[in-house]
């Protein structure tokens, strides 16, 4: 992508701008994830604290995988506290904040990662981020796990065996009314009781995907993974306010355009190691399938027009993004 080779042209800048004028105050800028390290949320935040240190930066970056710093709204209070600087933050955690972010939910709104992908350089995807100025925290770009599907302790053809399935769903309401809509219970649960879970039979399948499936070897207790493809997961990447108002304008620049790279280096690397992934899942155990069922797609115009006009940048950034 332009922007990858962008960034390899403008290291040597970076370098000049903002390893000088930040050297005088070394610090180590904490970084949060609530990924485990093989995931891609988590690779992303590596990726850039790399580049950071490349250009010649007084200050280091910190990871702190899989909420160690504390669960995502800890984290959020904790970016706006200027406690965190950074953070990578699920965009239906920020959903929860505001509306607009719904947006990247509609089911079937995207056939592929690299649509998503596409996307985040749109006008209302930056606005989404924009809108989170107001709140202490600076959204700076977007990382994607890729497509959500539907693993399951039992075999699933149909949309009709969905009904009735106890699934661990993303806790808002488009998770919600996308699972009841297809007749399952949807089950909100912490990232580390979903094993548990599924041994003991709490919930039967899991709303996930493909890389938090092999991050976690969620296979090993459900293994049929279906490739439902229904939603995109995105996640942005978040600044404190205080800290990111506290660089100066030439500092700021520097690290848009790392995390600019970052975002396309993120899209690049999903979209080009999904069919590897899925290669080690099935060799793992994984029995891979789709469903060919019109009740899905039905399912998911219902579902879209129901939050379409839940707040104006929901249909704006529908709109923008119709190929």
């Amino acid at each position: 992508m332009k922007r990858l080779t962008a960034g390899l042209l403008t290291s040597l800048t970076l370098c000049l701008w903002l390893g000088a004028g930040m050297a005088a105050h070394s610090r180590e800028l904490k970084f949060s994830t609530p990924t485990p390290e093989p995931h891609i949320m988590t690779k992303s935040a590596h990726h850039l604290a790399d580049a950071f240190a490349q250009a010649g930066m007084g200050d280091t970056i910190a990871v702190f995988p899989v909420n160690k710093l504390g669960d995502v709204p800890t984290v959020l209070s904790l970016l706006q506290s200027g406690a965190v600087e950074l953070a990578v933050v699920p965009v239906g955690d920020l959903a929860n904040r505001d509306p607009s972010f719904l947006a990247w939910f509609l089911p079937y709104q995207f056939d592929t990662l690299a649509e998503a992908g596409a996307a985040a350089d749109s006008g209302p995807a930056r606005e989404m981020l924009a809108r989170l100025d107001s709140q202490g925290i600076k959204g700076l770009g977007y990382v994607f796990p890729g497509q959500r599907h539907l693993l399951s302790k039992q075999p699933i053809t149909s949309a009709e065996e969905i009904s009735g399935l106890k699934v661990r769903a993303f806790p808002n309401d488009i998770f919600n009314s996308w699972w009841r809509e297809l007749g399952a219970a949807p089950t909100a649960l912490p990232l580390p009781e979903i094993m548990p879970s599924l041994v003991t039979g709490v919930i039967d399948a899991v709303d996930v995907d493909i890389d938090i499936v092999s991050g976690l070897q969620m296979q090993k207790q459900a293994p049929y993974l279906i490739l439902t493809n229904h939603m995109a997961f995105p996640a942005a990447i978040l600044a404190s306010a205080r800290w990111w108002n506290s660089l100066t304008p030439e500092e700021q620049s520097g690290f848009e355009e790392m995390v600019a790279e970052t975002q396309d280096w993120a899209i690049m690397t999903q979209t080009e190691g999904e069919a590897a992934l899925l290669d080690q899942l099935a060799a793992d155990g994984a029995q891979i399938g789709t469903i060919d069922d019109p009740a899905l797609p039905a399912a998911g115009e219902t579902v879209r027009n129901a939050f379409l006009d839940r707040d104006p940048l929901i249909r704006r950034f529908y709109e923008a993004n119709q190929n």
